[in-house]
């Protein structure tokens, strides 16, 4: 009796609820992969998993085959919350250089916000430079447009995902420098099922719509922890044909943006002038 207490299979004894929310939790693509090869009725369980993540990080050091985004993801059948984690981000910059983004997308392009700064350190060594000294505008217009065109690259790869699973209601794509956030909820979701995207002609990206832009600029901004952001830049841009009636007003779109201190550093940075651009699309 104490021999078949101790060797006996307890998860045959486990509802599938349970189970579900056992492999929910762990989430990884990788992971569930190797639980549905256990037995017949993981097999059958793993599909149904509707939180799923896939992570770079897991695959360092070792050898991977690469498969395309709909493969990864073919053996689901019921996701609703999908996390997915590139490599690294796309945008090479010099390593003293911040250069941080978050778009929302639906069949375009929603919001962006990108918070950029041309040094960080924890010594406050004053500039007086200004937003037009030595090309800082310009410099801060090819960042701008470098983290769209990212964001509209990865929003073309997410398509066919989203064409495919029907059940997604929130869908994040980041990087593992912290480079750049996508995020897509269930509306946005629906809606690029609806319309489908605008492709540019020049690569395989989503091409970025005419854009209201306005900018943010400080020629050194001290964080509360002691981080101080040289040539520290906030710009957030719209669509221009979003009407010009907010609901929310900046600092509440930019506040939840970036994680610390990067968000203080947002919230600091909409409470001085504001610059404002156009941008044609592209």
């Amino acid at each position: 009796m104490m021999t078949d207490y101790l060797t006996g299979d307890w998860f045959d004894s486990l509802p599938d609820s349970l189970l579900l929310l056992i492999f929910n939790k762990i989430g990884d693509v990788k992971a569930l992969g190797r639980c549905c090869a256990v037995s017949r009725r993981f097999h059958s369980l793993i599909p149904l998993v509707d939180n799923v993540r896939r992570s770079s990080r897991l695959h360092q050091g070792s050898c991977v085959t690469h498969h395309s985004p709909t493969q990864v993801f073919e053996n689901f059948n019921e996701i609703k919350f999908l996390n997915i984690e590139l490599p690294s981000g796309e945008l090479g910059i010099e390593d003293e250089v911040l250069l941080r983004w978050r778009a929302d997308f639906g069949s375009t392009l929603h919001n962006c916000v990108m918070l950029g700064a041309s040094t960080v350190n924890y010594v406050d060594k004053r500039s007086s430079k200004s937003l037009y000294t030595n090309g800082g505008l310009k410099l801060r217009v090819v960042w701008t447009i470098s983290s769209l065109i990212a964001a509209s690259a990865r929003h073309y790869l997410l398509q066919p995902i989203i064409s495919e699973h029907k059940t997604l209601e929130s869908l994040v794509l980041t990087d593992a420098d912290g480079q750049g956030v996508l995020c897509m909820n269930r509306e946005q979701l629906e809606e690029l099922r609806v319309k489908p995207l605008a492709a540019s002609s020049a690569s395989k990206r989503t091409m970025v719509p005419a854009l209201n832009t306005r900018l943010w600029y400080a020629p050194c901004l001290e964080l509360p922890d002691g981080t101080v952001l040289k040539g520290a830049t906030l710009v957030c841009t719209r669509p221009s044909d979003q009407s010009v009636q907010r609901e929310v007003s900046d600092e509440l779109w930019v506040s939840s943006a970036f994680e610390e201190p990067f968000g203080t550093a947002a919230k600091m940075l909409v409470k001085r002038r504001t610059y404002c651009l156009e941008m044609n699309s592209f």
